[in-house]
């Protein structure tokens, strides 16, 4: 995600081969085994929020939370990407602030870490609010940063202004889209975050495929050798060749929006992302999730339809991509969609496991027949 004027979007040695090798990653320190200054930002944060309940919670304003990076989890992702950086010869190291979403302002070559990241009791206030945590985990917040430092790296190099750039991903001026219609088929993009997410703008293309590149044990030229898409990381290959060692032109450490600035209340916060997203709206899948499942007080004990259907996952990827010839990637996002509204919808098992079973396959391959390839799936950015 690019943020800036208010416009939104959402390795090796030798830093031009495939990928790097992985370094054993430390154990995480205790709070008792933390220095001094982090200890106390750990114990100041949990004295102010877990007391809280959601509702008191909800009327905090962000500005209020006493949290910061130093000494939570978030400090060793950053240290972890810096090593990928420097592994692949590169000089630039992005800084980090709290604010209330993931982004890379345009013209500071700097990430906001999304201010629930560093606290696991807003952790889970996020879960509830939203039905999931964005970056919640290792892997998955390994994949943001990398994205989020592809902007910050153009930001600093200033990449875009390159003719090769607009060549390969075309010209970072175009506006960016309320939603994007991804082509699920398409192997002009590489496929990094969910969605398809480098399709939805030029920016977004660049740095899905910088992320793809920074990777450590990627295998890009193996994985995309057939692809159009190779080209694309042919080219970033060719822009980190150039920047190598070098030091960044634009040198900017303001803060965006960090999160001492942010007046509005959690509950505003989380109104707004929802509306913004849909999450109150009805679903296209409701009226299906609804007859494969139930809501019935008879079958409260029963498993939940997601975790269900998170069970079967492998086997819906494996059974449906036989049958309509789709890629697994593909197919998975439209199950985790079913997985997070079967949440939001509060659903259970409530017939025969291999029946329903069978029946999540039939609408999982007629969902992705019917309204991601005859154009019905936007997607909000």
């Amino acid at each position: 995600m690019v943020k800036g004027n208010r416009s939104n979007s959402k390795a090796s040695r030798n830093g031009a081969a495939d990928g790097v090798r992985r370094s054993r990653r430390m154990k995480p320190l205790e709070p008792e085994q933390l220095p001094l200054a982090r200890r106390k930002d750990v114990h100041d944060a949990d004295e102010q929020l877990l007391p809280l309940s959601d509702e008191q919670l909800l009327d905090l304003r962000m500005s209020d939370l006493k949290l910061t990076i130093r000494g939570t989890v978030l400090e060793k992702r950053i240290a972890q990407l810096n090593e990928e950086l420097a592994a692949r010869g590169l000089k630039f190291k992005p800084h980090f602030w709290l604010s209330e979403d993931w982004f890379s302002p345009d013209d500071v070559p700097g990430i906001a870490i999304p201010f629930y990241l560093a606290h696991r009791r807003l952790m889970r206030l996020e879960r509830k609010q939203l039905l999931d945590v964005e970056g919640g985990t290792h892997e998955w917040c390994m994949k943001i940063l990398r994205h989020e430092t592809g902007h910050a790296i153009d930001t600093a190099f200033r990449l875009r202004r390159r003719a090769i750039y607009r060549r390969v991903f075309g010209r970072s001026s175009v506006p960016y889209p309320e939603s994007y219609q991804p082509k699920p088929s398409s192997r002009d993009y590489v496929h990094h975050l969910e969605m398809w997410y480098a399709q939805s703008h030029p920016l977004e293309d660049f740095a899905e495929t910088f992320a793809v590149w920074l990777r450590p044990g990627s295998r890009w030229r193996a994985r995309y050798r057939n692809w159009p898409a190779i080209k694309k990381l042919e080219t970033v290959d060719e822009l980190m060749t150039s920047i190598r060692g070098k030091k960044p032109v634009v040198q900017s450490r303001a803060t965006v929006d960090p999160l001492s600035r942010l007046r509005k209340t959690l509950r505003t916060h989380y109104e707004r992302k929802r509306t913004h997203y849909g999450l109150d709206l009805p679903s296209v899948y409701d009226n299906d999730l609804r007859k494969l499942f139930s809501s019935e007080e008879a079958h409260r004990r029963n498993m939940t339809a997601a975790a269900f259907l998170t069970r079967i996952r492998t086997e819906l990827h494996r059974t449906v991509s036989k049958w309509t010839g789709e890629n697994a990637y593909t197919i998975d996002q439209v199950v985790q969609e079913m997985i997070e509204r079967c949440r939001e919808l509060n659903l259970r098992l409530g017939g025969p496991a291999e029946e329903v079973k069978r029946d999540a396959m039939i609408l999982v391959a007629v969902r992705i027949t019917n309204f991601l390839h005859e154009g019905g799936h936007r997607v909000a950015v």
